[in-house]
């Protein structure tokens, strides 16, 4: 696409997309990839092109995770933890400074809609690098009152240190491409890591960019590398590399088996965010007005496009047909187009393989029995959009309701007991997140306890800190993200013996 026919761009956004060709960051260099290979990356609103991007491979994750071990133990090393804490300071207050261009950039590459990327991907990026900021000096060991039975009345001092777990290998989703590179940067450079990070290769430009912000902000070279590509070559390479030392992977459950197996090589750590199919359970008792408006965000929040999408709407039966209507209803008036109106509710869908996806799962529904009440097509006109979808009288064999869709499509279903909402809550292979409707504050902390999630929302959705952990159980994935127990994703604890006989 040529800037030319986007006058309303920033200007930073601009000159960034003006070059048209992107190649590989590593060793705080652009360089080609080793094969020459390229790719183009799309806008989905229009299906045209943003511009080229170097096709990293198994050669370029060589190469980059070369330049990580040599800057772990270089001047990135050598760095205090409080200078640490100042880099990534500046890093926060620069893409806060640019912050109109990179919401713009994320609405290119990946169709969300400005609102979006303004009010929500920007703060929360800038949020986790300031929060992840202030860590640096405040990692630390502790000492530790040990006996040794076998040596009775001798003294000793023990105590702990807090290590870099070394080179960190990043995988990241096309869902929220700024906000998973912050999310997995800041706590591994706040530990002193170095990083070879793989974005999308649906939506490779802001990783890019943001590495040379990293840079300008005064991240050594070779401490953050950059490696678009795809999954079976780029991403395989990472899984498997004997060089790197924890990966870190948000994706399918699917795809994440595969991370697993790769990694048992060196027997890399892992922390793994994976699928979901999260239930949104809405009792007679709750404020309904504020349950319309959960469900909207829980579902239709960026195109349906997030791992943690309320897609299982479980409805009491006594409100079930006035909820359910008043939905389908709300489902009919979003406003879908441009992305970058500040009046579009909902973008285009990633990528053309997405829509068709999405639109063979609505298909499904349709032949399987499902009500379909509002939506169940493609969008006219260009781009990769699909119309909010909204399902009635679903039913818990139906592909709808078991498979994550991924894209802006609800199954709603009625409920007539709590036992029955959680057996239904709980019915699943995933458990990343879930969210319960109810003005009984003791009925809604039994929902929480019984519900098997990493998340539980309670009157609420979509709501996320820098300080609140991130994460699921079961096929979801293992791990945490955010506040200080990524912090212990992120380093390795050092058992220390001292003789004081």
């Amino acid at each position: 696409m040529s800037t030319a026919t986007l006058p309303d761009l920033h200007p930073l956004l601009k000159d960034f997309l003006s070059r048209q060709r992107h190649k590989l960051l590593i060793d705080g260099a652009p360089v080609d990839a080793a094969s020459g290979r390229t790719f183009e990356t799309l806008n989905p609103a229009t299906g045209e092109r943003l511009g080229t991007v170097a096709e990293g491979a198994a050669a370029d994750v060589d190469r980059a995770v070369a330049a990580a071990r040599k800057a772990l133990s270089g001047p990135w090393a050598k760095l205090s933890p409080a200078e640490r804490e100042r880099v990534l300071h500046k890093a926060a207050d620069l893409l806060e400074s640019r912050a109109e261009a990179f919401a713009q950039l994320e609405v290119l590459d990946n169709g969300k809609p400005i609102r979006e990327a303004k009010n929500g991907d920007l703060p929360l990026a800038v949020g986790l690098l300031r929060y992840f900021g202030g860590w640096p000096t405040k990692i630390h060991g502790e000492t530790t009152p040990v006996s040794v039975p076998y040596f009775p009345g001798a003294k000793f001092l023990h105590y702990t240190v807090r290590e870099p777990v070394g080179v960190v290998g990043a995988i990241i989703p096309w869902n929220f491409p700024l906000l998973m590179a912050v999310e997995r940067l800041a706590p591994a450079l706040a530990c002193g890591n170095t990083v070879v990070l793989k974005p999308a290769e649906q939506t490779p430009l802001a990783a890019l960019w943001l590495g040379e912000l990293l840079l300008e902000a005064g991240v050594p070279p070779g401490v953050v590398n950059v490696v678009p590509g795809f999954g079976p070559t780029a991403g395989a390479a990472i899984a498997a590399h004997m060089g790197i030392d924890k990966v870190t992977f948000t994706g399918s459950t699917e795809v994440g088996r595969e991370v697993v197996k790769a990694s048992a090589g060196n027997m890399k750590r892992l922390s793994m965010e994976l699928g979901g199919k999260s239930p949104n359970i809405v009792f007679a008792d709750a404020d309904l007005d504020a349950a319309a408006k959960g469900i909207f965000m829980g579902v239709f929040y960026n195109q349906g496009q997030c791992c943690s999408a309320g897609s299982r709407v479980f409805i009491e039966r006594s409100i079930y047909d006035k909820a359910l209507e008043a939905f389908a209803a709300r489902a009919k008036t979003v406003r879908q187009g441009n992305p970058l109106d500040p009046k579009t509710h909902m973008g285009p869908l990633v990528s053309a393989e997405q829509r068709d996806r999405v639109l063979s799962y609505i298909e499904s529904g349709k032949k399987e029995g499902a009500q379909l009440l509002a939506g169940g097509a493609a969008a006219p006109g260009a781009g990769f959009f699909v119309q909010p979808t909204v399902f009635g009288g679903v039913k818990d064999e139906m592909t709808i309701a078991r498979e994550e869709i991924f894209g802006p499509v609800a199954s709603v279903t009625p409920f007539d007991t709590v036992e029955e909402a959680v057996a239904r809550a709980n019915g699943t292979d995933y458990g990343l997140v879930s969210a319960v409707w109810t003005k009984d504050v003791k009925k809604a902390h039994r929902m929480a306890q019984m519900i098997k999630a990493g998340t539980v929302w309670i009157n609420c959705y979509h709501f996320v800190d820098a300080a609140a952990p991130w994460g699921g159980v079961k096929q979801s994935g293992y791990g945490r993200e955010k506040g200080p127990w990524a912090i212990e994703n992120y380093t390795t604890l050092k058992s220390v013996w001292v003789d004081l006989n």
